[in-house]
Parts: C-alpha cells; structure tokens; sequence
C-alpha cells in the first residue's frame, strides 16, 4: 500500500469574497442584458470566497494587463506556493530534501519551460537524480492523477519517498473580455493555491492508505471542458452537456469499485468542482442520500466545506479536502474513495482505506 501524509496547503493573501466580485462584475457591466441571470447563477457556485493571489483590482487579475504580464505573475505566484507548500510538508514530515526519490507536479494556469518540476528542484535542494513525473495539462484532475502516479511510481520502486506538489493560479481565467454565464461561473468558482504531501510505503503518522488506482477518459469528451488561450488571456469553457459527464461514467466507476470489492464507501475525498458535480457524484455513489442526515455526517462534508470556504482549487482541490479530512477522519479502518475529474473528461481515482494509528517508534 501507499501511505499519504496529510497534505499541506499554501493559500495566497487576498481573500475575495462572492459579494466582491459581483460587485466587481455589475462594475465591468453594467448593460449586460443577461447580467442578473449570470450572478444569479454565479451564486448558486455556493462559493463564500476564494483566495487569488492578487487583489481583484490588479491587473493581471481585473485589469487589462497583457497575456504575457498575466503568464508570467501565474507562474510566479505558483512556483511561490509550491515552495512553500513543499517546504512545510518536508518539515512537517521530517524528510530532507535528499531523501526524496521522485517528484509529482502538476500545474495547468501558465505556460512556462522550464517548468514546475524543475523549479522545485532548484528551490527545494533535491537531489540532480531525482526522478521527475512532471504534468502541465491535467486541470482539476491533477491533485488525484499526482497521487494516483505516486502510488504507481511506488509499486514499480518500493522503497521510495515521493513528494507530489500541485499549484494552480485559477485567477488567471478572471477576465472581464468574457462575458457568457458561464464566464460567470468561472469567475466566482475558482482560487488560487497550492498543495503538497508525500507519499511512502511506510506509514508517516495516520492517513490514507491507497489500495489501487484507476483511470478513465470518458470516449468523445475532449471538448466537454477545455481551456483557451488568446491575445487576452486564458480562458476555461464547456460545452451544454458538460455537466452530465459524471453520470456517464458512473458505470464504468462502479465496475471498478467491484473489482476491488468496495460495496459500501465509507468517505470520499471528492473533488469539489461544483455544487453539480457533488451532487451527481453523491447520487451515482449512493452516499449522503438520505434527506434527514445530518451535514456533520455526510461522508462529502469535507467536498462541501472545501468549495463553500476556498472555492474550486483546481488540482489542489483534492489535497486541500484530504487535508480537512485529516482534521475530521473516518474510523479507523473504513474504506473509502478518492475521486478526481478534469478536462476535456477524465477521471482519477484510487480506492483507500484509513489508517488511524500514529507513526512507528524508530528503534533506538
């Protein structure tokens, strides 16, 4: 099995609240004719706030700066973020930074070469052979497929300590020259952040033990979610049928959930991309069905507090509700599911059981 330290996450300053950036909206547009339907829709996100790594007022952020200002200040901010989540989890955990066989990145809102994996290298004094899974296009699905290839990497090289770091400056794709409603969406869904843990065959204290890990590309989805670049900026579409996506997979899911006799999950780590995708994912899964349980008792509460508190974190978005279920863990010994979706639809996951003892006493 892989043990996941919990993760550590790195949040920016600014602190952005939904009032804030309607207020912003109603101020780039006023005549919009959809404009009430669009923040009407923008609030049902159920997203208080978010963390961007600059004020809503910048120009990088709200503002008219070039693609190549904007591209820059993401990466900038992300390799900050990184550091700092990566340093934490090495100190937190004990580990120097020569200890560390391998590094999973994954990092989507800029484009930049060198790229995040070497950066990190650099930054975090890691040994020049190191091995290095470094991905750049994975989206949302990056925290769960960076844990999935750990867990991967660890089969094929028991032994090994990997250290996964994902970072992504989702305020990047605030950009006034959009104007749709789902430009809305976007708009008040996403933050920004950064998030890191480690994974080891031998346990660092309580947490996650990954059993197996599956992935899958829904057939004919590509353009279900996509990012697009411009002379403005970056900017994340879909298409209508979008949000269906998740129920086409469910069977799929459900056939390797059998295979590895996971009848009953007992907690998610799911990632909280929207109110819409918790919802489906709950319904396809059969967990949290019943009207009258209670919100401390659902096995999505993390999900949920996730994306009303920090917003849609991208990749970071698994780290960051594996992180709160740390501070809120299943029993001991229940089984559970990690669940991850990005563009245009793929899904990572991994099926994992908790582990409620601390770490082994090192012998004297």
């Amino acid at each position: 099995m892989s043990h996941v330290t919990r993760p550590t996450i790195a949040l920016p300053p600014h602190y952005v609240t939904m009032d804030e950036i309607c207020d912003d909206i109603r101020h780039a547009h006023p005549d919009l004719p959809h404009l009430a339907v669009g923040l009407r829709i923008a609030r049902s996100t159920q997203v208080a706030g978010r963390h961007f790594c600059r004020p809503l007022q910048d120009p990088a952020i709200g503002g008219d700066a070039s693609i190549a200002d904007r591209n820059l200040i993401a990466f900038a901010e992300a390799a900050t973020l990184g550091v700092q989540a990566a340093r934490q989890t090495l100190a937190e955990t004990g580990t120097d930074p020569s200890d560390i066989d391998c590094i999973v990145t994954s990092h989507t809102t800029s484009w930049t070469v060198p790229g995040l994996d070497i950066h990190l290298v650099e930054e975090l004094g890691l040994r020049p052979d190191v091995r290095r899974i470094p991905m750049s296009t994975l989206g949302c699905v990056g925290g769960a497929e960076a844990l999935v290839k750990a867990a991967d990497h660890l089969a094929a090289r028991p032994g090994s300590k990997v250290l996964v770091v994902v970072a992504e400056m989702l305020s990047a794709v605030y950009n006034h020259r959009d104007t749709g409603k789902e430009s809305m969406i976007y708009k008040t869904l996403f933050g920004d952040s950064a998030g890191a843990c480690l994974v080891t065959d031998e346990p660092i204290g309580p947490g996650l033990r990954i059993e197996s890990t599956w992935e899958y590309v829904l057939p004919t989805s590509r353009r279900r979610y996509s990012g697009r670049l411009d002379t403005s900026g970056l900017h994340f579409d879909s298409e209508k049928n979008a949000p269906a996506a998740i129920n086409e997979v469910m069977p799929a899911l459900h056939r390797y959930l059998a295979e590895q006799d996971l009848r009953g999950v007992e907690f998610t780590v799911l990632h909280p991309g929207g109110p819409r995708i918790i919802l489906d994912a709950e319904r396809g899964l059969n967990v949290d069905q019943d009207p009258d349980l209670d919100d401390k008792a659902k096995v999505t509460r993390h999900s949920w507090a996730s994306l009303r508190e920090e917003g849609n974190l991208g990749g970071v978005s698994v780290l960051a509700v594996l992180a709160r279920t740390h501070d809120d863990p299943p029993a001991d010994g229940a089984r559970g599911l990690l669940l991850g979706f990005g563009p245009g639809f793929a899904v990572a996951a991994a099926t994992a059981t908790w582990s409620s003892r601390p770490a082994p006493i090192a012998p004297q």
